[in-house]
């Protein structure tokens, strides 16, 4: 068994990592259609919604990546009057985890209905869904996250197996820096550090081009930090659970650190939700 689960993590470790292209992926007419399907439902009917994932970032900046997945970014109370009408047209629905994530799917092609981030930190509400921009995908006329929301939801994919980090870099480039910084900061909130993060990792990156980061925003961001560092807080609590709950497993099950992820998720978990869609396994996508 063990060896079967080594052979399994080898070849999954073999596979090619998506090269980035500004080339359209050729998506199977059958996927297009049911592409094409959703969201002429949901246009026509009353869920508010914005198309994120690989057509977000196309939109802003220029890359496209194949998938089979439509995510869908919507509040936690639409999630489902959404289920309900794509039951209604045979697709088969389930809520995978009821703070962040549903699927329906159709063969071999899903449509994720996403409410905010995995560990409970960022979250959609109406503003998210209002700010979204006019685009079309798969011939239908839609709207996809604004940039400021879309480099936000990538803040914490941070993990071992997926890191959305490249993603932010790509945001701002595409963009060059011309975003609402202001929304930003209150969206991230006391989170402010994994945006400083992701800008030092663009500033990495793209050195030529760190004006497109206000220098308003860096002195603000590094003065905070500067302010954190030269005074260490002793009752600061452990944060490791939002960045990657199995990495840092062990300083919560073995060395009895705390786990904010538990918090977080708590603050989110929906007080009701449909009985008969019943969540499985924690998955990120």
């Amino acid at each position: 068994m063990e060896d079967d689960i080594q052979r399994l993590v080898l070849q999954e470790n073999d596979k090619p990592v998506p090269v980035t292209s500004s080339v359209s992926p050729n998506f199977p007419e059958h996927q297009r259609a049911l592409f094409r399907e959703v969201l002429e439902l949901l246009n026509a009917s009353r869920v508010r919604y914005a198309v994120s994932g690989a057509f977000a970032l196309q939109q802003h900046t220029g890359i496209w990546r194949d998938t089979k997945d439509l995510d869908v970014f919507l509040t936690q109370e639409d999630v489902q009057p959404a289920l309900r009408l794509l039951g209604e047209r045979n697709y088969v629905c389930e809520v995978r985890d009821p703070v962040w994530l549903a699927k329906a799917h159709r063969d071999e092609f899903y449509v994720d209905l996403i409410t905010g981030m995995s560990n409970g930190v960022i979250t959609v509400d109406a503003s998210w869904i209002e700010r979204a921009q006019p685009a079309i995908i798969a011939e239908v006329a839609t709207r996809v996250l604004a940039p400021e929301e879309l480099l936000c939801s990538k803040l914490f994919v941070t993990r071992r197996e997926r890191f959305d980090g490249a993603d932010i870099a790509h945001i701002l480039y595409g963009t060059r820096g011309k975003l609402d910084w202001e929304r930003i900061l209150t969206i991230v909130d006391e989170n402010w550090e994994i945006l400083l993060w992701a800008l030092i990792l663009f500033r990495y990156v793209y050195p030529a081009q760190t004006d497109y980061v206000p220098f308003s925003v860096w002195q603000d961001l590094l003065t905070r930090y500067m302010g954190l560092v030269a005074k260490t807080d002793s009752k600061a609590k452990f944060r490791g659970s939002l960045i990657d709950e199995n990495m840092f497993a062990i300083d919560v099950k073995e060395w009895g650190l705390e786990d904010l992820l538990l918090e977080y998720r708590a603050r989110r978990m929906p007080k009701e939700f449909d009985c008969q869609l019943k969540p499985i396994d924690v998955t990120e996508g």
